[in-house]
């Protein structure tokens, strides 16, 4: 596997944007959340068994999963929940782990969503980091949630400082895009040095 570097961040922190300037460099990015989505397309086994448990009413006329309906059921019920990460967190993995084998660029970024970025694939921890206020601000303005709604998922992720205990690399983003461009193509460099390293037999 090449050098990978986890990128993670709080909801609202501008992961999205960050690992948006790495695809700009033409680094491979295995991204959590689309992975998620890919393993519940139509024809997938995980979506046949989530509609065997569920019903098919959580379909759209095209045969796609509902995935807001079906968040409803399973936030609910931790049971639910449960079975149904039993199901595709099994299916997630094998998805990144395939695009990270493949890789083309001389390093990837594995982006893990909201996480703790903690993965025994990572070999360097970057974590894009802003103010709480900055946050709760870009997700309600983003999604128009209430500021109680925002603090409720953000209460569920793991805290500010605790990403930044374990991050070797920080992004502060709260300025401008030419200073989160500059961020990230100064770490683009160290990485490629890295990832030079790491391919010596």
């Amino acid at each position: 596997m090449v050098f990978v570097v986890g990128l993670t961040g709080g909801i609202g922190s501008g992961k999205t944007a960050v690992s948006d300037l790495f695809t700009a460099l033409d680094i491979t990015i295995a991204d959590a959340d689309v992975a998620s989505r890919i393993v519940v397309e139509p024809g997938t086994p995980a979506l046949k068994s989530i509609t065997e448990r569920f019903g098919s009413h959580l379909l759209d006329s095209k045969g796609r999963l509902d995935r807001a309906a079906l968040r409803q059921i399973v936030f609910k019920d931790s049971g639910e929940r449960k079975w149904l990460e039993s199901i595709t967190v099994p299916a997630i993995l094998t998805e990144l782990r395939q695009i990270l084998d493949t890789a083309p660029s001389d390093y990837a970024i594995l982006m893990l969503s909201s996480g703790s970025g903690q993965s025994p694939w990572v070999h360097r921890n970057l974590v894009v980091d802003v103010a709480q206020d900055v946050q709760l601000a870009r997700v309600m303005a983003r999604d128009s949630n209430e500021a109680a709604q925002v603090k409720a998922i953000m209460a569920t992720q793991p805290s500010r400082e605790t990403r930044l205990d374990y991050a070797d690399d920080v992004i502060t983003n709260g300025g401008s895009l030419v200073e989160l461009k500059d961020a990230v193509y100064s770490l683009h460099q160290q990485y490629l040095s890295l990832a030079r390293e790491h391919a010596k037999p």
